[in-house]
């Protein structure tokens, strides 16, 4: 309801140059080989992707009924600062901060590409300046990493003589947790963008953020790892 309110808003102003529909690259549903390019067809997996999806085909039906200028983005996973602790990242890290055991879905082994944040933001304003109308960018990296790799990662770069095997406890997968995602970025490469932040920088800018900044998630309800 959020994305029609955004809709009917802008179709009543009518004088909005572009409408940014922020979806997600889990509309395209597990990939496992090679990279979805934007014209590949729709195959969500879960609730969460499904009604992404659908929101995608409710922009859509804006441009063609009412001439909305709207343009569609499907990005990677997105991390860096102030991301809530709920998210895989921030929650490894909060938790080998409370020297406690990273919990991991399944076996560990879905592949997802992660995006620093200050990537995403000039993609987004990217396509904000020149982007063409009816137009969809994937906004991806070139960084796939398996989860239990990241935890390996954070474990070594804050607790080097820590096992990971002592720090991490398995528990029973997702109802839906596809295996792998990727995306082709050809199309926002074509607008002068490119990623600037290696996922081996943007992870140690990320963890000396949540060590420098307790106050924004240790004390808050909304914090809680």
């Amino acid at each position: 309801s959020g994305t029609h309110c955004l809709l009917e808003a802008s179709r009543i102003y009518n004088k909005l140059r572009k409408f940014i529909h922020i979806s997600t690259d889990e509309v395209y549903g597990e990939w496992p080989a090679g990279s979805c390019h934007e014209t590949a067809v729709l195959n969500p997996t879960n609730p969460y992707a499904a009604t992404k999806a659908a929101a995608e085909f409710l922009v859509k039906s804006y441009g063609e009924s009412f001439k909305l200028p709207y343009v569609i983005t499907r990005g990677n996973n997105v991390y860096g600062p102030y991301q809530f602790p709920e998210k895989v990242i921030p929650r490894f890290i909060t938790t080998i901060m409370a020297n406690e055991k990273m919990t991991i879905h399944g076996d560990g082994k879905q592949v997802r590409n992660f995006i620093y944040v200050t990537d995403t933001v000039r993609a987004v304003d990217r396509i904000i300046h020149k982007g063409k109308p009816k137009m969809i960018y994937n906004i991806g990296s070139k960084d796939e990493i398996k989860i239990i790799e990241i935890a390996e990662i954070l474990l070594k770069l804050m607790k080097p003589d820590t096992k990971l095997e002592d720090s991490i406890v398995y528990v029973k997968d997702r109802y839906f947790n596809d295996c792998r995602y990727s995306v082709m970025t050809d199309a926002l490469e074509s607008l002068g963008w490119k990623q600037e932040v290696k996922f081996d920088d943007g992870i140690r800018m990320t963890i000396k953020w949540y060590q420098e900044h307790p106050i924004h998630w240790q004390n808050d309800e909304n914090y809680n790892i």
